[in-house]
């Protein structure tokens, strides 16, 4: 067979430009920038907590020092000092008897917000923090901390404008570091993946399109990396596939070329068979009685190979020809086997033992039948020449028959060594299942089709331990009326 063209793969074959590793790289991106953003805003957030609290620390420390002061009095001076190192615009001391109001600038400013940060939650936090972004610039907000000794919390008011403008500054700081971490984390995970995922696929898949475009080609069998993860077993699995493959093909193409071979051959010998059979007719015009008698077995049997030649042609077309089946008896069929393998019914070399029903019929084609039998009768012969059983007892082939309602069943048995477990497992399979050397492996092959158009089932009986030998079982129902 002429090996196959190379072709090139179907363009909807073809990996996209937008393959696995540039969307690889985009989901990489997109999941970096999305933890960005989910860190992003607590981390923000917690920086104008911290902001506040420092606030609200140095506040406690400027009312110890207003609480120690003589009568609780400070000078104006002063009072802005403190006023200053805080950062607040007004600092007052909530205790138990009564809220004091320690320092404070000459014109308290208009308080646009509160914060209370000792019951500040972490959602709470995130919504100031975005509104603090968000807000105008002037803006003063009231901030509440826990108070020391007995107070019970200090109030500061503040200019928010600081805190904005270092929250900015911040979430600059901590874009430009958590960007350059994020990109330097999706590049790493970006060559990992692609070093230990997309290469490997990308060589499998271009694996698969040589072995698409030429499976004949033995060089484009993949070479596998020793991996022992998911993708080392896939290209285990697609090596061993591809040589499976490619060996059946050779084997077609080698079967294709007999097949052809034999077909020229065949066609020949049916001409020379034909013409075999003319002369044979003229020799039914004799008077001697030997010739008289063994003509017509001689244009049977010429019959028969002609038809043989037909079938083998049809065989190469990957068909039999349905069987044309009636009632016939079995027994005729048997004995037409025995004469054609040239045995009688016993002799010193092989014994031959038939154990039919009285009177047994199948619903059978009598050629396709007597085509079968002969195949397996054959293969009995040939498996006991030279065999020598351990009792020394003759070597025999014994065909019974029955029949179990609508089924008739043969059995061709002989008592030779039998089939080995390595052989069993190809028996019917064409060119694979002869049992001995030098076997083409057609005969079952053959007889096993027949059976199956027939309806039946073509089988090797397991054998016992008392039994030695090959049976093989032959089914065929009658067809249903």
């Amino acid at each position: 067979m002429p090996r196959s063209t190379p072709t090139s793969p179907l363009p909807g074959n073809r990996p996209g430009r937008f393959g696995l590793s540039a969307r690889l790289l985009v989901l990489t991106i997109l999941f970096g920038l999305l933890a960005e953003v989910l860190v992003y805003l607590p981390v923000v957030a917690n920086y104008r907590r911290n902001w506040l609290s420092n606030r609200i620390a140095s506040a406690i420390t400027a009312a110890l020092v207003l609480e120690a002061a003589p009568d609780g009095m400070v000078s104006d001076d002063l009072a802005r000092q403190i006023l200053a190192s805080v950062g607040a615009k007004m600092v007052a001391l909530k205790t138990d008897d009564s809220k004091r109001l320690l320092a404070s600038s000459d014109m308290p400013p208009t308080v646009a917000i509160a914060t209370d940060l000792r019951s500040l939650t972490a959602m709470e936090a995130i919504g100031d923090a975005l509104d603090t972004l968000l807000a105008p610039k002037g803006r003063f907000i009231r901030v509440v901390g826990d108070a020391p000794m007995h107070g019970q919390y200090v109030e500061i008011v503040v200019d928010e404008t600081p805190l904005q403008q270092g929250m900015y500054d911040f979430a600059r700081r901590w874009l430009v570091i958590t960007l350059a971490i994020s990109t330097i984390t999706a590049g790493l995970i970006y060559l990992t993946l692609s070093l230990f995922i997309v290469r490997p696929m990308r060589r499998l898949t271009g694996a698969m399109m040589r072995f698409a475009a030429d499976p004949e080609d033995e060089a484009g069998v993949i070479r596998t990396s020793g991996r022992s993860d998911e993708i080392g077993v896939a290209e285990r699995e697609f090596a061993a596939m591809q040589r499976q493959l490619h060996g059946m093909l050779q084997q077609k193409s080698r079967l294709a070329a007999l097949g052809l071979a034999v077909s020229k051959i065949n066609h020949d010998l049916r001409n020379m068979l034909a013409a075999a059979q003319l002369f044979s007719d003229r020799l039914t015009e004799t008077d001697d009685p030997i010739v008289q008698r063994l003509a017509p077995k001689l244009i049977q049997t010429i019959g028969r190979a002609i038809a043989f030649c037909q079938s083998t042609l049809s065989y190469g077309l990957a068909s039999e020809p349905l069987p044309t089946r009636r009632r016939i008896a079995l027994a005729p069929v048997v004995a037409d086997t025995r004469q054609l393998l040239g045995l009688g019914e016993t002799n010193d070399r092989l014994a031959w033992v038939e154990t039919l029903e009285p009177d047994l019929q199948i619903d059978a084609d009598p050629d396709q039948l007597s085509r079968v039998l002969l195949n397996l009768c054959r293969n009995a012969v040939q498996a006991l020449e030279g065999h020598v059983t351990p009792d020394a007892s003759p070597n025999r082939i014994e065909i019974s028959g029955r029949r179990n309602g609508a089924v008739v069943i043969i059995d061709v048995a002989d008592n030779g060594p039998g089939v080995s477990l390595k052989a069993g497992q190809k028996l019917f399979e064409a060119f694979s299942g002869s049992t001995r050397p030098g076997g083409s492996g057609l005969g079952l092959a053959i007889a096993a089709e027949l059976v199956r158009a027939h309806g039946g089932t073509l089988a090797l009986i397991e054998q016992t331990a008392e039994s030695s030998g090959a049976t093989f079982r032959i089914t065929i129902p009658d067809r249903p009326a």
